[in-house]
């Protein structure tokens, strides 16, 4: 599915051209008919006979971004001087920077900030480790961490590479909920030293999020590092995941009117982010899930089965069924994808149940086609951003650690994330409601202070329990 124009395969090309007569409509008329979407159009200089002039456009891919500077150029009279792609000019120098918070302007202040004055307030944290919550970064910080294993949709590309994307994670952290966050990418995969490191630095931190390792490392590294550690460890890819498909799916059931205690789900993808979404969609009521991977439908007595898949012959696919993902999807009320693109069409859609929800959340590519699909269910999300209902992680993780470092939260709870789930849901007003809108915009003002707020009564309420 080669999509629309995004800005994701944004160019701006500098070009000079002659003045007068039609050459700039001209230039996007090029544009235009080579696919692509002019976004800016900006003179860069002027002079008696030519200017020079900024041609900003978007295109579907790196190979469409090259097709669409040849059409520029094939404009008569047009030279090219220069094509910058918008998204490497934004990681220059990277995406994050460290300021300091207090002013440090002449001797005094440097005696204050750091030696002699800073020796006291190690002594009174020596002496009493817990004020280094209030007298350190500590209290609003989280550590990002990923060995590079398991990078977006790209595979095992390793640490280095991985860097951006951390980048990035700190930089949503900060924008949605004025969390301060490190990207610590290892250059190792072995999951005793992955444990070792993150326990090593995990004083600094209140939170760590884990990101981007690949299953089945991921579920180790996760449990064991929950059991030493005395802040909370939390892996986006699974339950950030879960947490926002859980709360799609509370508001898109509301839209075909059925319960979730009777819904019948297929699952394509049997990796970390579809089990930790069978398990809280299991904790939120549902009984009758059905998952898939390229193999086939996980069943009891299956001879491949190893890591993830032995956990959803446990605890899924209570009515054994065997077979292909189109067998187990006719019928279906739900289907949740998180495997890979183009596996089902819009006639295998067509088999299920009707008022049917698709979440096809393979992402550049989703598992069907969005359009095809939307033809058979009432109701079709995917992890685009162009289409309607994108379910996207930067929905969960601000408010989640946000109320996880405001209650000073020690662990994490499948309770705290059935919280977080609800109020997502709840963000979404039944007068807005409808299919197109069953999750909010991630710069829907109150998602993370709403997400937050829950999270953080949960936490609170267990402390509460536990006396």
């Amino acid at each position: 599915m080669a999509g629309a124009p995004s800005v994701s395969n944004s160019i701006t090309v500098r070009l000079e051209l002659p003045v007068g007569g039609a050459v700039v409509s001209h230039l996007t008329a090029a544009v235009e008919k080579a696919g692509g979407l002019v976004t800016g159009l900006d003179v860069a200089a002027s002079g008696h006979d030519r200017i020079r002039v900024d041609v900003t456009c978007a295109a579907t891919s790196e190979a469409h971004a090259d097709e669409l500077v040849e059409a520029l150029r094939s404009v008569d009279g047009v030279s090219i001087r220069h094509v910058s792609d918008r998204t490497f000019l934004v990681h220059l120098g990277g995406k994050l920077e460290i300021r300091s918070k207090v002013p440090i302007r002449h001797r005094d202040d440097l005696s204050l900030v750091y030696t002699p004055g800073v020796a006291r307030v190690c002594l009174a944290i020596a002496e009493n480790p817990e004020d280094a919550r209030r007298l350190t970064i500590k209290r609003n910080t989280v550590a990002v961490v990923t060995d590079g294993s398991a990078v977006l949709g790209l595979g095992n590309l390793g640490a280095v590479a991985a860097l951006p994307v951390m980048e990035g994670k700190a930089a949503l952290f900060k924008r949605f909920a004025d969390i301060d966050a490190f990207p610590i990418c290892l250059d190792t995969q072995d999951t005793d030293e992955i444990v070792r490191i993150v326990q090593a630095v995990a004083p600094v931190f209140a939170g760590i999020n884990l990101e981007d390792i690949s299953a089945p490392r991921c579920f180790e590294v996760e449990a064991r590092l929950r059991a030493l550690l005395d802040i909370p460890v939390f892996h986006d890819d699974q339950h950030g995941t879960a947490i926002v498909v859980l709360g799609a799916l509370y508001n898109a059931l509301k839209v075909v009117g059925k319960d979730i205690e009777g819904i019948r789900v297929t699952m394509a993808g049997a990796g970390a982010a579809g089990r930790a979404i069978a398990a809280l969609l299991l904790k939120a009521g549902v009984r009758d899930i059905v998952a898939a991977d390229r193999a086939g439908v996980l069943y009891e007595g299956r001879a491949d089965l190893h890591g993830a898949g032995s956990w959803f012959v446990e605890h899924t696919n209570q009515r054994r069924v065997t077979g292909t993902l189109r067998d187990a999807l006719a019928g279906a009320d739900v289907f949740i994808g998180v495997s890979g693109p183009n596996i089902l069409t819009g006639a295998d859609i067509a088999t299920m149940a009707d008022d049917a929800v698709v979440f096809a959340l393979a992402n550049p590519d989703p598992e069907v086609d969005p359009v095809d699909a939307a033809e058979h269910a009432r109701v079709v999300a995917t992890g685009r951003s162009d289409y309607p209902n994108q379910i996207n992680n930067v929905l969960a993780f601000p408010g989640v650690f946000r109320g996880l470092l405001d209650a000073r939260s020690t662990s994490i709870t499948s309770e705290m994330l059935l919280a977080a789930a609800q109020a997502l849901s709840e963000t979404v007003h039944d007068d807005e409601l409808n299919e197109s809108y069953i999750v909010p915009s991630v710069f829907h003002p109150g998602v993370t202070e709403t997400v937050a707020a829950a999270v953080k009564s949960s936490v609170e309420t267990l402390r509460d329990s536990q006396g």
